[in-house]
């Protein structure tokens, strides 16, 4: 099967983010599109590119690095709670086969893949879920967050939260059984457990 092409900014995007999210890139650092650009290889076009997509997710404020808070964690996590939710209320009626087949899918793959297998199927799980909202508006503030949510999803996999695949598991049961009532409040247990364990380890990490 080929494999699947990753456009250049997208590529450089994912680089910056990271090395924005383990510290290569410390808070207060300048970022500046030449250096970035001979470091990575790449022509200046999709530097600039991933620098805009990291202003609007706020990894990057005036040019310069800078690294989410316990209040941006906790703010993020009200807005998820809020719009994912109610997106799982909207899957229950909306996903056709194909897309709980996706779903379950999802599932699986987390309870038998590898981490790096296990990071896209949670992030594809949240995605079908969200899309099911079909409102433009409220996938676009979703997609604004992404640095942030991701920072997230790579604690709680790379950490091994438990039960995080469970409640995957009962979110898509309940998707699939129609109850769209039982996925919100399913949902929004999900990221209350996700948001409280991440900032238990961020507490420990500054003991």
């Amino acid at each position: 099967m080929a494999e699947k092409f990753i456009p250049a900014y997208r590529q450089s995007y994912e680089i910056i983010r990271d090395m924005i999210l383990n510290g290569a890139l410390p808070q207060g650092t300048k970022v500046v599109e030449e250096k970035l650009a001979a470091e990575l290889g790449v022509s200046r076009t999709p530097i600039r590119e991933s620098i805009r997509k990291l202003e609007q997710e706020g990894l990057i404020v005036n040019k310069k690095v800078v690294t989410p808070t316990e209040k941006d964690l906790r703010n993020t996590f009200q807005v998820r709670i809020l719009l994912e939710g109610y997106s799982a209320r909207c899957a229950a009626t909306y996903l056709r086969d194909t897309e709980l087949q996706a779903l379950q899918e999802c599932v699986r793959i987390g309870h038998t893949g590898s981490i790096d297998e296990i990071m896209s199927a949670n992030e594809r799980f949240h995605e079908i879920i969200v899309q099911a909202s079909n409102n433009a508006a409220m996938i676009d503030i979703i997609d604004r967050m992404q640095s942030v949510i991701y920072l997230f999803r790579r604690t709680v996999v790379y950490y091994n939260r438990p039960f995080l695949i469970d409640e995957h598991e009962r979110i898509y049961e309940a998707i699939q059984a129609r109850d769209g009532q039982q996925a919100e409040l399913l949902m929004q247990q999900h990221l209350q457990a996700d948001l409280e364990f991440c900032l238990h380890l961020l507490s420990d990490s500054r003991k």
